[in-house]
């Protein structure tokens, strides 16, 4: 059996007077009730062009029967929340633009507003603030206004009016239209004190204005409020009609203007305490006036979830344009895929966000009024329970309990007080502090295990004494005095605690006048311990912080600073976060750099850990300089002028290190680019494509680089074209290539792009590297070219790659084993890596086996003190040599062997 609206009616004394004054309201709801309100019936019941007074009554109306509709679909379990608030927000703004539409028709006397820069007729741009710009109303919610527009200037009217001035009379008039009660009671209760200056402020205001106060007055709380600012628009409506430009490209300006003072360019951890002081107040506030039963502003209260996903937004905004979303729940989601909370927790503050919200309803339900107490009186107590699918208060208070204490619990867990801003002194607090007054703390930093004690104290009196330290905000300062004795304390349970303070003490002069940066360590004080292993275990890693300071974000959670790379989920996230920018060019290159230092920050972080072999660790890094190419050939190509198709016939080939997937950290990247392409400009405009691909690659922008690339491997090396079709490279390599290209070749593979076009490539270089050759001659050449080699680069001893036996030696072992022999094995072709190519080759018996397997030794080994060369910064010991000298004697005899 259908259930009937006076199954509804016990729970809403609101719905028993309004249908006991209009029996026909009540009729037309029990005739409609399985149907939500749609925003096209609320606009059709607005549709006749009205005068003020007749659209004050029609926009009253309109709001009785969606109310008494959705009072009773959701008490009727027939609307879930979702439809709840979306219905109530559409009503909102509908409401909005009818009152807009009329308030702003022209009239002869005062004209239209003009703006005195564009000579435009300017809009007045209606900004809805809170649970309206998020589309989350409740059903006797305020409104949140914010009136703006966009240019100064006078309207143009026999007796003209400056725009401030026409634009301060719409909005008065649009208000009275809304917010007025009347014999037919209001539509909503407007409140514009998010406005600039508040109440004290001017109604409306232009864009000059309002960028000049959010410079020079917004406060934290004005950028909280902002996080959920939208522009109420209507682009195919109400200008549209008027035929005159919509609001949308307005829109985008107001939009513009405000998202850098909501979102920063960096990571904004000071947040944390800005919206831990704006909770207290709240807090504070609850407590004075008794409203521990409040479900918004109370303990564990709606506003506590508001707050756990709009301090995220606040801090990760200005990096992470996908969380510059507005709605609670999304938001939320949009979290669990980053990493940054627990899906357990989302769920638990999903499930408490959807009972706190239905709750609110069926308390506003009951009187239509705007509240969110729970009742002290046992009648609407029962009521309340019943409505919520409770038997009894009792009952009902046992599940609000559970919901409160999860939210209250994931609050106090985001929000928690640092130790660094508590009470607690730290134990080194003295001798920070001591030395920062000239007294001497030598003894307590040799009994830490500083081997140099003196000079620790001199590096700590530098900081102390330094103009640096002494300019410092005070709240900079005493971040920086809370900080550093931990530090101390840290570096000295190191395996090398003077190199690693001395580091350390470096970094945090880098990033002192960064207060968000210290906000970050001070809020967070677990990331202190890694950042000490982290400068302790390597100075390249050291380094690499100190240039891209913004990946300290990274040591915050261990669990994702540790986890393997799923390089095809990173991929949709950097396509994403793209995508988000849209074509800011600029933007998009500082998103394309911050996401490469972050995965080769986390690649290095589970390296010192001893998570990979160097093998998996290139693969990684490869994968990556993979993914980088691929998605900025999209990119590239997307935004190119004049492109003929939507996805481009062109590749990228990877050669040497990127080609033999052997890339380690700071590698070049030695590239080519191929296309098959009959389109008559085809080479000019893959050419264009190729020079914007080294562009994004190479430039070095504020957030710094990501690859130097090589093109020199190219047909005809500099002097040839950037690009090749692949039939153009195949002659080339069949009729003018050296011998060295060829050896070049053997390393070669499809890295980026169109894969038919790369399958076409591997076709290619498969053929080159299958012909038969005159061995003799052959073998002449690639010793050749090793001796030029040798001539630019001596075979020093600590010199891994180019010493005798080295890693070059190996190299040309393999590449004229594959040129010799490749036509008779085909197995030789697979560009597998040198150490798998040498088994090829000895199962093949063209080298001695015994010969091959210690060759593969030399190599794995020197790449090691190669890649420890690099983290280490310095060349490898005496002792490191001598332990591969037997193995590089291998690869000697083996050359011997295989050139004669």
């Amino acid at each position: 059996m259908l259930p009937t609206v006076v199954s509804a009616l016990q729970h809403s004394r609101y719905l028993q007077r309004l249908f006991a004054a209009q029996p026909e309201l009540q009729a037309a709801t029990e005739a409609q009730l399985q149907q939500p309100f749609s925003r096209a019936e609320m606009e059709a019941a607005l549709a006749p062009a009205l005068d003020e007074a007749g659209l004050k009554i029609a926009l009253r109306k309109l709001r009785q029967a969606v109310m008494a509709r959705i009072f009773c679909r959701d008490l009727l379990g027939l609307a879930d929340l979702d439809e709840v608030i979306v219905t109530v927000s559409d009503l909102a703004e509908v409401a909005i633009l009818a009152a807009l539409e009329c308030v702003t028709r022209p009239d002869e006397r005062s004209g239209v507003p003009i703006g005195a820069e564009s000579g435009q007729v300017q809009q007045l741009i209606v900004v809805g603030m809170g649970k309206l710009g998020g589309r989350e109303l409740n059903v006797s919610s305020d409104i949140d206004l914010i009136f703006v527009f966009p240019e100064d200037g006078e309207s143009n009217g026999t007796r003209p009016i400056s725009n401030q001035e026409w634009f301060t009379r719409a909005g008065k008039r649009l208000i009275a239209l809304i917010h007025d009660v009347t014999a037919d009671g209001f539509v909503f209760r407007v409140d514009m004190r998010l406005r600039p200056y508040g109440d004290s402020g001017p109604l409306v205001s232009s864009f000059a204005s309002l960028e000049n106060y959010l410079l020079t007055q917004g406060r934290e709380w004005e950028r909280y409020a902002w996080i959920k600012g939208r522009a109420i628009c209507d682009d195919n409506g109400l200008y549209a009609r008027r035929g005159v430009a919509g609001l949308g490209g307005d829109a985008a300006g107001l939009m513009q203007l405000v998202t850098p003072f909501v979102y920063r360019k960096y990571l904004d951890y000071g947040a944390y305490a800005s919206m831990r002081d704006l909770h207290a107040q709240i807090r504070r506030e609850v407590a004075r006036r008794d409203m521990a039963d409040n479900i918004k502003l109370g303990p564990g209260g709606i506003r506590e979830v508001e707050f756990i996903a709009q301090v995220f937004q606040l801090i990760r905004g200005g990096r992470r344009p996908a969380l510059r979303i507005r709605p609670t729940r999304q938001v939320l989601a949009e979290l669990v895929g980053m990493g940054q909370l627990e899906a357990l927790a989302v769920v638990e503050l999903n499930a408490a966000y959807v009972f706190l919200r239905d709750l609110e309803h069926r308390l506003q339900y009951l009187d239509d009024a705007q509240t969110q107490m729970l009742p002290s009186n046992e009648a609407d107590r029962a009521l309340i329970a019943a409505s919520m699918g409770h038997p009894d208060w009792n009952s009902f208070c046992s599940a609000l309990d559970v919901h409160r204490n999860n939210v209250a619990r994931h609050f106090e867990q985001v929000f928690a007080l640092p130790q660094a801003e508590g009470d607690a002194v730290h134990p080194l607090a003295g001798v920070w502090l001591g030395i920062a007054d000239g007294h001497s703390s030598l003894e307590k930093l040799a009994a830490l295990g500083y081997q140099d004690p003196a000079e620790i104290e001199r590096q700590l009196a530098g900081i102390a004494q330094g103009g640096r330290y002494q300019s410092l905000a005070d709240k900079s300062r005493r971040r920086l005095d809370a900080l550093i004795p931990p530090l101390v304390e840290v570096a000295a349970r190191q395996r090398n605690p003077d190199a690693t303070l001395a580091r350390i003490l470096r970094f945090l002069e880098t990033i002192s006048r960064r207060e968000s940066y210290l906000a970050l360590l001070a809020e967070h004080p677990q990331t202190l311990s890694r950042l000490a292993a982290l400068h302790s275990a390597s100075p390249w890693v050291a380094d690499y912080l100190h240039r891209h300071p913004i990946l300290l974000d990274e040591l915050l959670d261990a669990r994702l600073l540790y986890s393997a790379p799923d390089w095809p989920r990173l991929g949709q996230q950097l396509r994403a976060d793209l995508a988000a920018v849209g074509e800011d060019q600029e933007a998009e290159m500082d998103v394309l750099r911050h996401f490469q230092h972050q995965q080769i920050f986390r690649l290095c972080a589970q390296d010192l850990a001893g998570e990979y072999s160097l093998t998996t660790l290139s693969d990684h890094l490869s994968d990556l300089a993979d993914l980088i190419l691929a998605v900025t050939l999209e990119r590239a190509w997307a935004e190119l002028p004049g492109r003929h198709k939507p996805e481009a016939s062109f590749a990228a080939i990877g050669y040497g290190k990127l080609g033999g997937k052997e890339l380690g950290y700071g590698s070049d990247l030695d590239i080519i680019f191929v296309y098959e392409d009959e389109d008559a400009e085809a080479g000019e405009k893959y050419a264009k494509l190729a020079r914007r691909i080294i562009s994004w690659l190479s430039t070095t922008t504020a957030a710094g680089a990501l690859y130097e690339v090589d093109l020199r491997l190219r047909p005809n090396g500099a002097s040839g074209l950037l690009v090749s079709s692949v039939s153009g490279f195949a002659q080339y390599q069949q009729e003018n290539a050296w011998v060295w290209e060829h050896q070049a070749l053997t390393r070669a593979r499809f890295a980026a792009g169109d894969a038919a076009v790369g399958a076409k490539f591997e076709t290619v270089r498969r053929a080159i590297l299958s012909q038969r050759r005159d061995v003799v001659k052959l073998a002449e050449d690639v010793v050749g070219m090793r001796e030029k080699m040798l001539a630019t680069h001596p075979a020093r001893a600590q010199d891994v790659k180019h010493l005798r036996g080295g890693l070059v030696d190996v190299e040309f072992i393999v590449q004229f084993l594959v040129l010799a022999h490749a036509w008779q094995h085909p197995g030789l072709l697979a560009n597998s890596g040198n150490i798998a190519l040498l088994r090829v080759a000895a199962d093949a018996g063209l080298i001695p086996a015994a010969l091959a397997s210690d060759a593969q030794e030399a190599y794995r080994r020197l790449r090691e003190l190669q890649h420890k060369e690099r983290l280490d910064g310095s060349a490898p010991s005496e002792e490191a040599l001598a332990a591969v000298q037997p193995y590089c004697e291998a690869v000697r005899s083996l050359w011997h062997v295989v050139f004669g």
